[in-house]
């Protein structure tokens, strides 16, 4: 007989999206360093923050906005006010991380690498509480569970087509190492994130 799934606490949801924003910024803080790309809606987020006047925090809030409804519709009210919450808790840390912490010498592969494990931590924390980060996120998550189709190995192919799409904005090898950050990040999700391997709620 199969044991019953465990819910989640309201204290559980808030400590893991207050640690997994703390994660994800810091890794965007880790790629900003080398001004290097990465997939997502962050991604996006960065790619407007160099042809714009707007910052990544605000860009990275108003670029999630239209996956909204797809999210109440599709995975639900919970799911979608804690994924907001999230994207609110990283776009403030991002704005004001620069303020506590500089990061001046850091290797530009190890700036990609790290980057990338502790955004693909931050993110898959938030997918084992039922929450995101928005944008792809929502559009994995809803294709695991509806059509089995893994959600790390879809966010590797869309967050690689997003940081190539970075090419006419920056150098090969700022290109290469964000591609390598956006492997890094996805292998974590995918090797981890797997259906029925977690059975938290």
């Amino acid at each position: 007989m199969k044991s019953p799934i465990a819910r989640h606490s309201l204290l559980d949801d808030v400590q893991a999206i207050v640690t997994a924003a703390a994660f994800v910024s810091l890794g965007l803080s880790f790629l900003a360093s080398h001004h290097l790309l990465t997939g997502g809606t962050a991604g996006i987020a960065l790619l407007l923050a160099r042809v714009t006047p707007l910052r990544f925090g605000p860009l990275f809030a108003l670029v999630n906005l239209p996956f909204f409804w797809l999210g109440v519709r599709q995975l639900g009210w919970r799911f979608t006010l804690k994924t907001f919450s999230a994207i609110g808790l990283v776009s403030l840390a991002s704005e004001n991380l620069g303020s506590l912490l500089r990061l001046e010498a850091v290797h530009p592969a190890y700036a990609a690498v790290m980057g990338g494990f502790l955004v693909g931590a931050g993110l898959l924390m938030l997918f084992r509480h039922r929450a995101s980060l928005g944008g792809v996120n929502i559009v994995s998550i809803w294709l695991q569970e509806r059509h089995g189709v893994r959600a790390g190995l879809f966010q590797m192919v869309v967050d690689a087509s997003i940081v190539v799409a970075g090419f006419f904005l920056v150098s090969i090898e700022t290109l290469a190492l964000s591609v390598l950050g956006a492997v890094a990040l996805n292998v974590v999700l995918a090797v981890n994130h797997r259906p029925g391997r977690y059975l938290g709620s």
